[in-house]
């Protein structure tokens, strides 16, 4: 929603800059609801250039004392960080389940991958570990070392409100950079309470928030004193991000949008592929960038009939939390509603007017005739799951590779030689097996591919202390 509010009773939230809560200088607000119930949580600050600007001075400031302090003395702030989420974690879901909307397992589930994070991440001091050479040549001796890439701006998105930005913010301070974090307006007060866990853990400056829009994106992505940014969204505005900052000079991750596929195998354990269809397909109400929107069924028909019954019936019992926001739902249900006035059948049929707060869609299974039109091959980020058909494994997989995005893809089968011709074939950086939603721990990278991601180092693992430090080769002779 984007009304501009003069009500005294809602909260205004402030910005985090330099170690202090500061009122935003910019004049409009948005209205954070609970999606649930439709219930005013609070206003959201559409900051100003100067606010953004105080924040990345800010960070700039904090920098040279930040990354001269000894990475084990970093660590061990992480992992003061890490007992201090853990003490709040209840308090963080109920957060990210009333301003975003999940039910309240899943929202826990998400901040417990979000301390997981953290836990990676206090491993510093061995990851940041550099490389020696003796004697390349007559007394020659060749050392590369990890340094901090400098400013970093975290932009992270409504989806996972808790989690994100605690994929970035620990990495980046465990190597020695600072942070403007710039939540998502939709939801940001899992991203505040962050902020507030993390007060007085790590010195003033090193961690900033700053709230605001699509000009608090843009101006980030252009500003120099900003050396790196990490982004999750939508695959459009992540090639937009990445885009616009490489251009600026500036290293870039950008995660984007999927639409991910989930093979069904004849041979599927009906049990295992219901409660993984419906946990990926509809879990968050489908808005997550590993959700399985499309299911392709193999086999013959009967074998492909038996299986879509299962999947039928999984999605009429499957448990649906609202979406963001009636916006969110509105988007998707017009999608829902096209289809199905171009003859599409809807076999689940989750459309509901939005339920009390105007933002749920129920599940929606629907079968569209042609396998590449716009409802199966582009992400509509919400409760719809799509069939698709198909004759034979390989068939199926060359259906998927064909797709534009690649960030995950999963099969149902009982069957190692088809799972081992799966993950040796499959297009997509994130594969599962009898596995619903196929999502790394922190200590593997979220690596997807073709257009799901726009950059070449990805979040979490390895790749994060690649991407948030620049290596030094240092040769001497004595």
């Amino acid at each position: 929603m984007t009304d501009v509010l003069a009500s005294a009773e809602v909260r205004t939230m402030r910005n985090f800059v330099g170690g202090r809560w500061v009122p935003s200088t910019g004049l409009d607000t948005l209205l954070s609801r609970d999606p649930s119930d439709g219930s005013a949580l609070a206003r959201v600050p559409l900051s100003a250039p100067d606010d953004v600007d105080e924040g990345i001075a800010a960070a700039a400031a904090a920098l040279p004392s930040w990354r001269a302090v000894s990475v084990l003395v970093r660590a061990r702030a992480l992992f003061a960080f890490r007992a201090t989420l853990d003490a709040a974690r209840e308090d963080l879901a109920q957060l990210v389940s009333t301003d975003m909307g999940k039910t309240l397992d899943d929202a826990r589930g998400e901040v417990n991958r979000g301390i997981e994070s953290v836990e990676a991440a206090c491993a510093a001091p061995h990851l940041l570990k550099g490389e020696t050479l003796e004697g390349v040549g007559g007394g020659v001796d060749v050392e590369m070392v990890r340094q901090p890439v400098g400013v970093v701006a975290a932009i992270t998105p409504f989806n996972f409100p808790a989690m994100i930005p605690l994929w970035f913010v620990p990495y980046a301070i465990a190597c020695g950079n600072t942070v403007v974090l710039k939540p998502s307006e939709r939801d940001p007060l899992a991203s505040e309470r962050i902020v507030q866990l993390a007060e007085g853990i790590f010195p003033p400056g090193v961690l900033n928030l700053v709230h605001g829009d699509r000009s608090v994106v843009d101006h980030l992505l252009e500003h120099p004193g900003v050396d790196a940014v990490s982004f999750v969204g939508s695959a459009s505005v992540a090639r937009h991000v990445y885009s616009r900052a490489a251009a600026a000079g500036k290293r870039v991750q950008a995660l984007g949008g999927a639409k991910n596929a989930m093979v069904v195998m004849p041979d599927a354990d009906p049990s295992v592929t219901a409660a993984g269809i419906a946990s990926s397909a509809f879990g968050a109400a489908g808005q997550r960038c590993l959700a399985g929107s499309v299911a392709v069924l193999v086999g013959s028909r009967e074998e492909q009939d038996a299986s879509l019954e299962v999947i039928v019936e999984a999605a009429r019992s499957a448990e649906i939390s609202p979406m963001v926001d009636v916006a969110a739902r509105e988007r998707v249900e017009s999608a829902v509603d096209d289809a199905a006035r171009e003859g599409v059948p809807i076999l689940v049929d989750g459309r509901c007017s939005g339920g009390t707060g105007g933002a749920e869609l129920r599940p929606t299974v629907v079968e569209p005739g042609d396998p590449d039109s716009r409802l199966v091959r582009e992400e509509l980020f919400g409760p719809v799951l799509s069939i698709v058909r198909a004759d034979t494994l390989a068939d199926a997989i060359l259906w998927m590779n064909a797709g534009r995005y690649g960030n995950a893809a999963v099969i149902f089968t009982r069957s190692g030689a088809a799972a081992r011709e799966f993950r040796a074939t499959v297009e997509a950086g994130m594969l599962g097996v009898n596995v619903g939603v196929a999502a790394p721990v922190a200590w593997f990278p979220f690596s997807g591919w073709k257009d799901s991601m726009a950059g070449d180092l990805h979040a979490n693992g390895a790749d994060a202390i690649e991407f948030f430090t620049r290596k030094k080769v240092v040769t001497s002779r004595w």
